[in-house]
C-alpha cells in the first residue's frame, strides 16, 4: 500500500464551526445558491457575493483544526508512502493542522482573482466590488472560488491520483457534489479500496467498500491510528 487519496467536505468542518448547506439558520439557509455562488449571481450583484464569503473568510479564520484535521495530517507524516487531501472546503483549516499535499478543488477563501486577466493574490479580509487588480488595475476582482458552473482547480493533479489510490476515503461529503461524488466510483474502478467516513452514509454509499458512521473528530483519528499500526 503506497498511496492513500482522501476527500474531504464540508463535514469535516463543521465540528470546527463552519457551516455546511444543510445547516438550517447558517449562513447558506438564507441564500440562494444561484444569488452567491454562480458566475452569472456575481455579475448581477458582485457587492451581495463579496459580503457573502467576506462573512464565510471571517467565520474561517475563527475557525480552528479539529482532530480530524489533525489526523490527517498525522497520517500524512507518519505514513510510509504518499497521502493526497483533495478537499471540496474552502476554508484553510487542513494547511493550519499541518497537511501539505493539498488539493483545494473548489479554491479558497484566503484568495482573490481578477476575472480578466487571471491574476490571483492574497485576498484581504473584506473584498469589494471596487477592489482594483494588483496587476491590471481594473475592477474586476473576485474571491478565488470556484463557482457552480466553472471546472473545479487540481485536475491534473487530482485525475491520475484516483487511477494510482490504494485507498481511496471519503470524509464528510455528502456524494451530491460533482464531479467529487464521482471520485469513489472511478478510484473502485481502477482497484482501490473505498472508504467512507460520515455521520451518515453519503448519496453514493453504495460506491465504498467500508463504512465508518460518526463525528468525523471521532471516527478519522481511530481510523488513522489503524492505518500507522496495520
Amino acid at each position: 500500500m503506497k498511496k492513500i487519496v482522501i476527500l474531504t467536505g464540508a463535514g469535516i468542518s463543521a465540528e470546527s464551526g463552519l457551516g455546511t448547506f444543510r445547516d438550517e439558520g447558517g449562513l447558506w439557509a438564507k441564500h440562494r445558491i444561484e444569488d452567491v455562488a454562480t458566475p452569472e449571481a456575481f455579475a448581477r450583484d458582485p457587492a451581495l457575493v463579496h459580503r457573502f464569503y467576506n462573512t464565510r473568510r471571517a467565520q474561517a479564520v475563527q475557525a480552528q483544526p479539529n482532530a480530524a484535521h489533525l489526523a490527517l495530517a498525522r497520517l500524512e507524516a507518519g505514513f510510509d508512502g504518499d497521502v493526497l487531501i483533495i478537499t471540496q472546503n474552502v476554508d484553510d483549516l487542513h494547511d493550519r493542522a499541518g497537511s501539505r499535499n493539498v488539493v483545494q478543488m473548489h479554491g479558497a477563501l484566503t484568495g482573490a482573482l481578477c476575472q480578466v486577466c487571471g491574476f490571483r493574490w492574497k485576498a484581504p479580509m473584506e473584498m469589494r466590488p471596487s477592489d482594483t487588480c494588483p496587476a491590471c488595475k481594473k475592477q474586476t476582482t473576485r474571491p478565488d472560488i470556484v463557482w457552480f458552473g466553472e471546472v473545479p482547480y487540481g485536475m491534473s493533479v487530482i485525475d491520475p491520483a484516483l487511477a494510482s489510490a490504494d485507498i481511496f476515503a471519503s470524509i464528510g461529503t455528502s456524494g451530491q457534489v460533482y464531479p467529487a461524488a464521482a471520485y469513489a466510483q472511478h478510484a473502485r474502478r481502477m482497484g482501490a479500496r473505498t472508504v467512507e467516513l460520515n455521520l451518515e452514509p453519503s448519496a453514493n454509499a453504495r460506491d465504498f467498500d467500508q463504512r465508518f458512521l460518526g463525528p468525523a473528530s471521532e471516527i478519522v483519528p481511530r481510523w488513522v491510528d489503524d492505518l500507522l499500526t496495520a
